[in-house]
């Protein structure tokens, strides 16, 4: 995330390429132009540490560069299913009858549409695009959070702290957001997180099937999909954003593990 966030800073830019140093193995020396006190365009040694891909580019660049995309994807997915889900599911649970039908017939639908197919229509009409995919994927996600929220908000909406609010004269919206939602927002953020590590493999596959984010933007994704011609002559052009990917979604797996096992004993104790 620091390396996203710090992308700007870092040499050579994404799409700089050098053509004499073509798919380089890691720790090649090549040369990239950068500009000079005077404003005059000079070549550099840089030092490859990860190598090139097919067309020179820097791997490491892109893959500082190419975080961007695959976090953004990864968190702003669950949070838009965290909040359109949230409410979905709090309301169905609360009230109940009518509005509960209604809206898990609505998540219902989405879940039994295909998801691929739902990108495909996405990617047609709308075109590809970092925003394009990231709705499309929060759209597939909401009915999943819808039913973690309504299944705890039914838990926890029969509860005596639920009950007393409403004998002291508690309003509606009063007993979902102060009494509901902090109880229920724990499974949800937890849910999300271990969502995120999907989100992170899904926006790879999309983009190694050509239905993500375009080129020349990197993506991890597309960065495996570019690799895959020269994959006997030059593994490591694939294998090591394969491997950041794996190390990435790894990490926010053991981090929505350990907060589950901390949110078990917390139950536990209570």
């Amino acid at each position: 995330m620091v390396c996203a966030i710090s992308a700007g800073f870092w040499l050579p830019e994404p799409d700089q390429m050098d053509w004499a140093n073509q798919s380089a193995l890691p720790g090649t020396v090549g040369e990239i132009s950068v500009m000079n006190s005077e404003g005059a365009e000079v070549q550099k040694p840089f030092l490859y540490l990860l190598g090139t891909d097919t067309m020179g580019r820097d791997i490491m660049t892109r893959l500082i560069f190419g975080a961007r995309i695959s976090l953004a994807v990864g968190l702003a997915v669950p949070a838009i299913g965290l909040v359109l889900g949230g409410i979905l599911g709090m309301l169905a649970g609360f009230y109940r009858g009518r509005l509960e039908t209604v809206i898990m017939a609505a998540m219902d639908i989405i879940l039994a549409f295909p998801g691929i197919v739902l990108m495909l229509a996405i990617t047609f009409y709308l075109g590809p695009s970092l925003e394009n995919l990231i709705i499309a994927l929060g759209i597939i996600v909401i009915p999943a959070f819808s039913r973690v929220a309504r299944a705890n908000t039914l838990n926890f909406s029969q509860r005596e702290f639920v009950q007393a609010a409403r004998m002291l004269g508690a309003n509606d919206v009063y007993i979902i957001f102060a009494e509901i939602l902090p109880n229920v927002i724990i499974p949800m953020v937890i849910y999300a997180l271990m969502l995120v590590a999907y989100m992170i493999m899904a926006e790879g596959i999309l983009s190694f099937l050509g239905l993500g984010v375009p080129p020349p933007a990197p993506s991890w994704g597309g960065m495996i999909a570019e690799g895959k011609e020269v994959l006997g002559e030059s593994p490591h052009v694939s294998m090591i954003p394969a491997f950041v990917m794996f190390l990435t979604v790894l990490s926010f797996n053991l981090i929505g593990d350990s907060l589950r096992n901390l949110a078990d004993t917390k139950e536990r104790q209570l």
